[in-house]
């Protein structure tokens, strides 16, 4: 018995309607990137691991799907721990691991952005304004709204620290949102006021550790978060200060409180000063809801100043559907220092979900079908039909011949209805020496002799 085929877990295939609303959602962010003057770049679906490990933090690391070198690589292992049998290898993965393999899929698209920067400085016009719209590869547990293979819609602009970008990314989000019709929160943040945070407990150099923790506060809760933090070994007036910060109310009335929180240090004057900028430049020039949230902190090691995030706002799916922030330092990694850079990113497939619960696609998303089906009898038939077809084709006129011969039109006509064709033309005996083609309108039940010639000018574009 053959094995029933079958996908890894946490991927999808699409169907043709599937695949219409998909595009329908990549026009509408990809118009508003193009509005805003970003520029399409494209990257390889894999990267040297040595590009992407280190840049996630260790959970990320952990998430990255290693891609084996090809041909014997267990030889490799061999010779490298002087064995002689496969059977003797230490089984140590991260011992192995660099020897067996040595590139991985993408774990996102900005890592590999700034790479791009980097091995392209010389060729790029700073400030640059790049987007990008391809798959990602994640190795997390799957669930609703969670994949292991998804999309990513990334905007990013390299090469400038001004406030104003920042605003011109949050401005996208409103628009795109907007023209989705799917209501959100746009929320903002700034790493620099969780720096303040880290110093004001003491713990500067556990900030990524902080920020992850809080990070996981809507999926793990208060509590979950604060055990998480006291097995870092922080000390109880840490552990007190991080307590006030997580239950400080949203807004801008809060800065008073956490400027005491944080002892008004320097990382908080600058980060208020950032906040209060953006704020000023978002008044009235964005259409829907923008939410001061301090419990926002982004996980992703790199970001240094804005972080932003947009929750979808109704239906069940209440979930993140886009993200990003300022990265100061990400460049440096590759070697290449003193280039600021921000970037948002929209999640396409969860995007899709939200789309597809509230009913939000718009009715007439549909494939572009054939206009005319030609049905024959015989080979003579189909052999003008194909001439139609290419004729038909020239002038803009979507048209296909049926490509079995078979003298059961009822056979033709019912796949011209399965598949919405609205009109066939039977090319028959008769036809074929009167020079004309029978048309007939399947929605209306109609039909009548005409020339081909007659027909085009009926139904050219």
């Amino acid at each position: 018995m053959s094995q029933k085929p079958s996908i890894p877990q946490g991927t999808r295939d699409f169907g043709p309607s599937e695949v219409l609303q998909r595009k329908y959602v990549l026009n509408c962010i990809e118009h508003a990137f193009q509005k805003a003057g970003f520029m399409p770049i494209e990257t390889p679906s894999m990267e040297n691991l040595s590009t992407l490990t280190g840049k996630y933090g260790t959970e990320g690391d952990q998430l990255l799907y290693k891609i084996l070198n090809s041909g014997d690589f267990i030889k490799k292992v061999n010779e490298q721990e002087g064995n002689q049998a496969s059977e003797k290898i230490e089984l140590n993965s991260k011992k192995i691991l660099p020897l067996i393999a040595e590139k991985g899929l993408r774990y996102d698209l900005t890592i590999p952005f700034a790479r791009y920067v980097v091995m392209n400085r010389n060729d790029i016009q700073f400030p640059f304004k790049r987007y990008q719209m391809q798959p990602v590869w994640r190795a997390d547990r799957p669930q609703k709204g969670r994949y292991r293979e998804f999309w990513q819609c990334d905007a990013d602009i390299i090469g400038s620290d001004s406030l104003i970008n920042e605003f011109e990314l949050i401005a996208i989000y409103d628009e795109v949102f907007h023209a989705l019709k799917i209501p959100v929160s746009i929320k903002i943040n700034n790493r620099k006021i969780l720096s303040a945070l880290a110093v004001a407990c003491g713990s500067e150099d556990l900030l990524n550790t902080i920020a992850i923790a809080i990070d996981k506060l809507d999926k793990i809760g208060f509590e979950k978060v604060i055990e998480e933090l006291q097995n870092e070994n922080l000390n109880e007036e840490a552990i007190t200060k991080i307590k006030q910060y997580l239950q400080l109310p949203k807004g801008i009335e809060a800065l008073s409180n956490l400027e005491m929180i944080c002892n008004n240090n320097e990382h908080f004057q600058k980060g208020k000063e950032e906040i209060l900028e953006l704020l000023s430049y978002l008044k009235n020039r964005i259409n829907g809801t923008i939410e001061l949230d301090f419990n926002l902190a982004r996980g992703l090691g790199y970001y240094t100043g804005t972080i932003v995030e947009v929750q979808a706002n109704a239906g069940t799916l209440k979930m993140s559907i886009g993200g990003g922030g300022r990265y100061d330092n990400l460049t440096n990694i590759f070697g290449l220092k003193g280039v600021s850079g921000v970037g948002i990113s929209f999640g396409l497939d969860r995007i899709c979900d939200v789309l597809q619960e509230l009913d939000l696609y718009p009715k007439n998303i549909q494939a572009k079908k054939s206009k005319i089906l030609f049905c024959h009898f015989e080979k003579a038939g189909q052999m003008i039909g194909l001439d139609y077809t290419i004729a038909c084709r020239k002038n803009n006129i979507a048209a296909e011949v049926y490509p079995a011969l078979t003298k059961k039109i009822g056979k033709q006509l019912d796949y011209a209805n399965a598949l919405g064709i609205p009109y066939v033309a039977i090319i028959g005996e008769n036809e074929i020496k009167e020079n004309k083609i029978t048309l007939k309108n399947l929605k209306t039940g109609t039909q009548e002799e005409l020339s081909f010639s007659d027909f085009l000018k009926q139904h050219q574009p």
